[in-house]
């Protein structure tokens, strides 16, 4: 079964990259253009009463809907040394600057853990996309999660991620 998964997603993701590959001379952040990502935080990154060591993986799709605006939703997987782990999905829109890089994103996040039970988290965020080549690009964001339930749960902190337009 995981195989199987795995040969899927590499078919998709071969097939895209093909197709970016003829999209190369639109503007970066043109509509129509869509976008897959994975990043990291924790490590000591973030900044939370109740966080300890953490990890953070994150998984994030998006789709440019007109230029400089796109659509995104994610899905992580939060471990923690002590305490219980979460799982969140979210989704949110991010708005780039100019055709620089810089972009301000906002969202909400569904979280859930056996800690704060379930959760809905306003988040904003700050980063810039650095183009590595045509397509692919290098991502640090600074973010704030605010907790509706616990304010004790809110946090800061910087992310550092994968991103590839197609």
């Amino acid at each position: 079964m995981r195989k199987t998964l795995l040969t899927i997603l590499f078919a998709v993701v071969a097939g895209l990259t093909i197709q970016a590959q003829n999209n190369t001379r639109r503007v970066p952040f043109a509509k129509g253009k869509f976008y897959i990502a994975s990043s990291l935080s924790g490590l000591d990154l973030s900044y939370g009463k109740t966080q300890d060591w953490h990890l953070d993986l994150m998984a994030k799709a998006g789709y440019l809907f007109t230029d400089n605006w796109m659509f995104t939703g994610m899905m992580d997987y939060d471990y923690r040394r002590e305490g219980s782990n979460a799982f969140n999905l979210g989704a949110g829109f991010r708005y780039y600057i100019e055709q620089n890089g810089l972009y301000l994103g906002m969202g909400a996040t569904y979280v859930h853990n056996e800690d704060l039970t379930d959760d809905v988290m306003p988040t904003v965020q700050v980063g810039y996309a650095f183009f590595l080549n045509g397509t692919v690009t290098i991502e640090p964001e600074i973010y704030y999660n605010q907790s509706l339930k616990n304010s004790d749960y809110s946090g800061f902190g910087l992310r550092i991620g994968i991103g590839v337009y197609l």
